[in-house]
């Protein structure tokens, strides 16, 4: 921030020294024919200024009204004039009647015109009688006499009285010599003045803050200080400048307007600080309430306020510094349509952005998978993009136009996490191992505090090409994933020990081959089944392509479920004995 502020710094006072070169006084030129004796208010004037300003007050002083004073004064008293108008009147010649006869119409008597400097200062041009005939238009009596007063009150003061001459007579944009070491010493003096000012204050506001619960004043009191001093250097600028240097009056413009520039900027910049202060109060006060929600809006939140007050300051800078800021206005509204479709992808970016904050699909620090499989966890929400830290820890920024488009999995909304898996035994397991197997594979899983009971799926699901499979489905009570690789990495374990303590083991992908003398077919059995089978023929009970209606209806319900010997069915007899007591 202290970087942009000193980058902001020398522009404006690039800037501001556009107008001081352009309120510089016109080069002098040779008066039009019938235009330096005076025959006009503004012939008057232009020759007396165009004389000064080369040092002829010899000349300067034929345009003054003398007849109350010595003639040895009046080059003393046309110097002297032209120092108090340099400071209090910047003549505009296009301001200054052009007739003989003057202005009619303001309200003087016809023979008197009237210049208006700055704090009510006025000057007076009178048109005289000459002795060789005719009029003239001389700078008046009463203003000349005044010129003493008045350059006490606003000439070059005091030190021209010690410095050389030449520092007065030499002028750079028209600013003495001595003024602009005056200008140099004021800069320094009001920084040092006001970091001693603020240092010392600052002191005592520790003393205070220091003394609260909080550490919100502290940062803040921290952070102001820079502004502040910047505020109070441009406030001791303009004050020392009037007081001290005395400057002309487009120079002394300049000057102000530098610093009323300088003092937005650390209203500006104080604004800032305290809205990041601000972001800092609400998020805790956010965190407190665990509104997640709220607190990932705040980010984007700042960005539009800081944009919003720099846009402000930007627009009260230019302003100050002389330019047409209600043209500049103008021109946006009439482009603004060009910048809207140059902008487009920004603009459209910017809605993603306000779109993702308000559905909330997604959160900071939310872990996601998204688009094409990719998965990370989301670092910042920004205006224009989504930046996510991925496993690999590459950072990925994806346009919030698209990324509110992309297909969002979002692993941090879980309640619970998935275990899932299938275990394959060997096929030389026997019936009832794998009923114990399944048995306690169960009551790993219910018995387990960090398991839900509903599910805890273990079921005998099928022959493997290699192994009998057995598949197990549960949730584990976490949103952790790493403390849900803990939890699942103690249930395999102990799905382990289950199966070794079977006396089967896990299967692999293999295949086994047997080796042995083939007992070949046994005839009783044979001849058993082929006369069943005859019998079903000869009844035209046999059952293809289906089942009789009779025989559906005789075996429906008939055989043992759950088996006989089994738990469940030891609770389903006892319901039954229950029901047939009743």
């Amino acid at each position: 921030m202290r970087r942009i502020a000193c980058g902001l710094v020398v522009g404006l006072l690039f800037a501001a020294t556009l107008p001081l070169i352009a309120s510089t006084e016109p080069p002098v030129s040779p008066p039009a024919a019938g235009e330096d004796d005076g025959g006009t208010p503004v012939s008057a004037v232009r020759t007396y200024i165009d004389a000064a300003r080369t040092g002829d007050y010899e000349r300067a002083a034929t345009m003054l009204d003398l007849r109350s004073q010595p003639d040895a004064n009046g080059p003393k008293l046309a110097r002297r004039l032209k120092s108090v108008l340099d400071r209090v009147l910047w003549i505009h010649y296009e301001q200054i009647s052009d007739q003989p006869t003057g202005d009619l119409e303001d309200g003087l008597p016809p023979d008197l015109e009237r210049l208006r400097g700055e704090g009510d200062v006025e000057f007076f041009l009178q048109r005289i009688p000459l002795d060789s005939g005719g009029q003239t238009w001389k700078f008046a009596r009463s203003t000349v006499e005044r010129v003493p007063s008045l350059y006490d009150s606003h000439g070059d003061g005091p030190l021209a009285e010690v410095l050389p001459p030449f520092m007065f007579e030499m002028q750079i944009l028209e600013i003495e010599l001595w003024q602009w070491g005056g200008l140099l010493i004021l800069v320094l003096l009001a920084w040092v003045v006001a970091w001693l000012g603020v240092r010392i204050v600052a002191v005592f506001v520790r003393l205070l803050t220091s003394r609260t619960a909080t550490d919100l004043d502290d940062q803040m009191a921290e952070r102001l200080m820079a502004p502040v001093r910047l505020l109070t250097a441009a406030g001791l600028l303009v004050l020392g400048s009037n007081l001290f240097l005395r400057l002309k009056v487009p120079a002394q413009a300049t000057v102000t307007s530098i610093a009323k520039a300088l003092a937005l900027l650390a209203i500006a910049w104080i604004a800032l600080r305290i809205v990041d202060i601000a972001e800092i109060m609400v998020r805790r006060r956010l965190a407190r309430q665990q509104r997640r929600s709220a607190i990932a809006a705040l980010p984007m939140g700042r960005r539009v306020v800081k944009t919003f007050v720099i846009a402000l300051a930007f627009i009260g800078v230019i302003q100050n510094l002389g330019f047409e800021i209600t043209g500049l206005l103008a021109g946006l509204g009439v482009g603004g349509l060009a910048v809207a479709l140059a902008a487009q992808k920004t603009i459209e970016n910017l809605f993603g952005g306000v779109t993702i904050l308000a559905d909330q699909p997604i959160r900071v620090g939310d872990y996601c998978r998204f688009g094409d499989g990719r998965t990370g966890t989301v670092e910042e929400i920004g205006l224009r993009s989504t930046r996510i830290r991925t496993l690999d820890r590459t950072r990925v920024s994806v346009p919030n136009s698209s990324f509110s488009e992309l297909h969002l999995e979002n692993f941090a909304a879980r309640d619970r996490i998935k275990l899932s898996t299938t275990l394959g035994l060997l096929y030389g397991t026997s019936p009832d191992q794998m009923r114990w197997v399944l048995a306690e594979l169960r009551k790993v899983l219910v018995s387990h505090p960090q398991v839900t009971n509903d599910p805890a799926r273990v079921r005998f699901a099928g022959f493997g090409a290699s192994s009998l499979d057995i598949d197990v489905l549960t949730y584990v009570k976490t949103t952790d994933y790493a403390e849900f690789l803990a939890i699942r990495e103690d249930i395999y374990l102990r799905f382990i020990d289950v199966v070794n303590q079977s006396g089967t083991g896990f299967a692999f992908p293999s295949q086994t081959l047997y080796l042995g003398r083939d007992d070949g077919l046994d005839g009783e059995r044979t001849a058993a089944a082929e006369q069943t089978v005859a019998a079903w023929r000869d009844r035209s009970e046999l059952p293809f392509p289906d089942l009789s209606e009779s025989m559906v209806d005789a075996l429906d319900g008939s055989a043992e479920y759950p088996p006989q010997g089994s738990a469940s069915a030891r609770r389903t007899g006892s319901s039954a004995g229950a029901e047939s007591d009743d």
